[in-house]
């Protein structure tokens, strides 16, 4: 009976013993697989110091000309802290919600595993981890989040090699400073500066377990998101920390999550424009795409504010409206791309085109002074026919003969037109160009009036340049670029703006007579509802139909563009340059000039030789030494009293880096012959439109510009 069931057990314990030994042998040489691969993963290991200094994309932080941080780009590091240094309640806190077991298991939580397959059979999905803080960091570190089998056997073997190759205390280390907590804070300090704004080495336990709950959804539990989340996030954590025994029940009841003092979230709304301006130059200045760094910018914080306030007080309904200042080396101190940019990014102080309407007659001015003409030489206000175009006054009336100030001051189009005939308009848009307008110009006789469409911050420079005596101004945001070295923690330089002012535009005393003419407009002119109690000058400008409302000036120091429409152009009612475009200026510039000193414009006008020396003087040598004068019919008679008061001029010195050739060159003079036309007729008056420059003829549809 034995021998019998034991010859029928045999053939079947056989197979079993077979299973066993062969699974044995499987198991045996899995362990040695599994050793081998741990070991490849612990020889490929970075060590710690390397793995401490490779955060996982570049941070850029953006400061204010005070050095505070106004914007946060990409992920943000804060100072890292070793594992003393990290308070025991941060510690505790994300051992108990992470990783209960942490302290014990050797890099995977059977454990732990078992209960997430159980979940998963229950609901028939995966809605609970497995993962210990090892697998977590090494997943982070060194592989995606992709679900697949093989990327999960690459993290156990890598948690296993971890393990091997690093302490507890170094993994939780790594682990706490490298994880990402939401609103792009990897590591407690960050995220302790983000949401409480202090350091993580001051963290108390309701913080710590704000904090800590924050891991498992970054976006969901955010305390500046979902505050209320946030509080029951973090209840769950101190209860958890209970159930582990790393705090008592008194001490959870004491902690008050709900009375967590948040930091201030940064007002970011009103410097986005600047600082996607700004930031869009950083691939051309430096070449550091990895490290964190530090852009300090020239944005003067309270001139933001109140420039967004003022555009937002005095723009039209249903309208946009754009300003940017510049002082007087170019750097921008604010900058308003819109009303608000949560509603709008699109940012129309350096990006949008539009037409300038009569603030455009700063260049039909510039380059009238530069072929001869002064404030005083009078002009007549009439009818013009240039070529078929037949520019009107909003007046619709004529005021007859008047000076080139009061032309200017009034925005008088049939004389800004007269000009222009005179000059060319290639001669303008030649001036336009040199003075930094950078879109297109056309040329034909409306142009004069401004139908060329324009960037604010072109216009703004091309002002701003005018203050600075005629010599180039440069718009720049960023003033350097530093990163901290990774061996000294100190501040290397990148990169730093070099001003350069020395490019001469026109002459100064050009200069000098157009910001006479500019600080006339303000003071009797159009643009009156500029003034702020000190000297100004600027120009309003309109465009046909109330399309567009525009104002430019300066004052001590500072030069400020203001435009306003509609976006899609359409017509606004009473939108004038001298209306809610100056009255914003004058709103701003009260304010952000206020700490500056008062100072006169420089108007005296020191005139080039060729403009002051006597034709018979200067050029048929010195006069007698007895002067002679004689009647109609040439008898003498005696020195006339009308000539008593003459005094001869002084001699003046041309400045050493603007010789005639140079002059000639740059603002490109037609000489000998331009010379000897002045010298017949020094004081050149306004011709009949037409007769001396033949532009191409109008083009159909044109429109014709208000004089504002």
């Amino acid at each position: 009976m034995t021998a019998t069931a034991s010859s029928e057990r045999g053939p079947v314990w056989r197979v079993f013993i077979g299973f066993v030994k062969y699974g044995l042998y499987a198991a045996l040489l899995a362990l040695v697989a599994l050793a081998v691969a741990v070991g490849i993963a612990m020889s490929s290991l970075p060590d710690y110091e390397t793995l401490q200094s490779s955060p996982n994309g570049q941070t850029v932080r953006v400061r204010a000309a005070d050095g505070s941080v106004i914007f946060e780009m990409g992920p943000s590091y804060g100072q890292w802290l070793s594992y003393d240094e990290i308070p025991t309640v941060m510690r505790d806190a994300m051992i108990s919600v992470e990783d209960r077991r942490f302290e014990s298991h050797f890099g995977i939580d059977p454990i732990g595993i078992a209960r997430s397959l159980k979940v998963r059979v229950d609901r028939g999905r995966w809605a609970q981890g497995g993962s210990t803080i090892t697998q977590q960091i090494a997943r982070n570190l060194f592989l995606t989040n992709t679900r697949t089998f093989g990327r999960k056997f690459r993290e156990i073997i890598l948690a296993f090699a971890m393990e091997r190759r690093f302490s507890k205390e170094q993994i939780l280390e790594l682990y706490l400073n490298r994880v990402y907590f939401g609103g792009g804070a990897y590591g407690i300090d960050a995220a302790s500066r983000r949401f409480f704004g202090h350091s993580a080495r001051e963290l108390d336990l309701a913080e710590a377990a704000v904090v800590a709950g924050l891991v498992k959804a970054p976006s969901r539990y955010s305390p500046t998101a979902d505050a209320e989340a946030a509080i029951g996030r973090a209840s769950v954590v101190l209860d958890l920390m209970v159930e582990t025994g790393r705090i008592t029940p008194a001490e959870a009841a004491a902690a008050m999550p709900s009375e967590v003092a948040l930091a201030p979230q940064p007002r970011r709304n009103s410097v986005r424009y600047f600082t996607d301006w700004a930031l869009n130059q950083l691939d051309t200045l430096i070449d550091e795409t990895r490290a964190p760094i530090d852009v300090w910018t020239t944005l003067d914080l309270e001139m933001q504010s109140r420039a967004v306030d003022s555009v937002r007080a005095h723009t039209p309904a249903g309208a946009q409206g754009a300003l940017i200042a510049l002082d007087r080396d170019g750097a921008v101190r604010a900058m308003v791309g819109g009303t608000d940019y949560v509603t709008s990014n699109y940012n129309r102080a350096v990006t949008s085109v539009r037409q300038p309407g009569s603030s455009w007659k700063l260049f039909v001015y510039l380059a009238a002074l530069e072929n001869g003409y002064t404030p005083e030489d009078r002009v007549v206000d009439e009818p013009v026919d240039w070529n078929g175009w037949q520019p009107r006054n909003s007046s619709g009336r004529y005021a007859g003969e008047m000076d080139i100030r009061t032309a200017f001051a009034y925005s008088v189009n049939t004389i800004a037109a007269q000009l222009g005939a005179e000059v060319g308009t290639h001669t303008i848009a030649d001036m336009a160009q040199r003075f930094g307008i950078t879109t297109p110009i056309n040329t034909h006789p409306s142009m004069v009036l401004g139908t060329s469409d324009v960037h604010l911050i072109d216009m703004t420079r091309a002002f701003a340049a005018v203050q600075a005596h005629g010599t180039a101004v440069t718009p720049y945001g960023i003033v350097k670029v530093t990163m901290e070295a990774p061996d000294t923690r100190e501040q290397v330089e990148l990169y730093r703006a070099e001003i350069d002012q020395s490019r001469v535009l026109v002459a100064p005393y050009v200069a000098a007579e157009m910001t006479d003419l500019l600080q006339t407009a303000v003071a009797t002119g159009t643009g009156r509802a500029a003034q702020i109690g000190r000297p100004v000058a600027g120009k309003t400008g309109t465009t046909s139909s109330n399309k567009d409302g525009w104002f430019i000036g300066f004052s001590s120091g500072l030069t400020t563009g203001v435009w306003m429409g509609r976006d899609d152009a359409r017509s606004i009612a009473g939108l004038q340059g001298g209306r809610a475009p100056a009255s914003a200026f004058a709103d701003f510039m009260r304010y952000a000039v206020s700490s500056r000193p008062v100072e006169e414009f420089d108007t005296e006008v020191t005139l080039p030789d060729w403009q002051l020396e006597d034709e018979e003087d200067a050029y048929f040598g010195d006069p007698i030494e007895e002067e002679v004068f004689v009647d109609e019919n040439g008898m003498p008679i005696e020195r006339p009293g009308v000539f008593e008061d003459v005094r001869p001029y002084e001699d003046v010195e041309a400045p050493s880096n603007m010789d005639e050739s140079w002059l000639d060159e740059v603002l490109r003079r037609n000489e000998p012959a331009r010379r000897a036309e002045r010298r017949r007729d020094p004081r050149p008056q306004a011709p009949p439109p037409g007769n001396r420059d033949k532009p191409p003829p109008v083009v159909r549809g044109q429109e014709e510009q208000p004089n504002l």
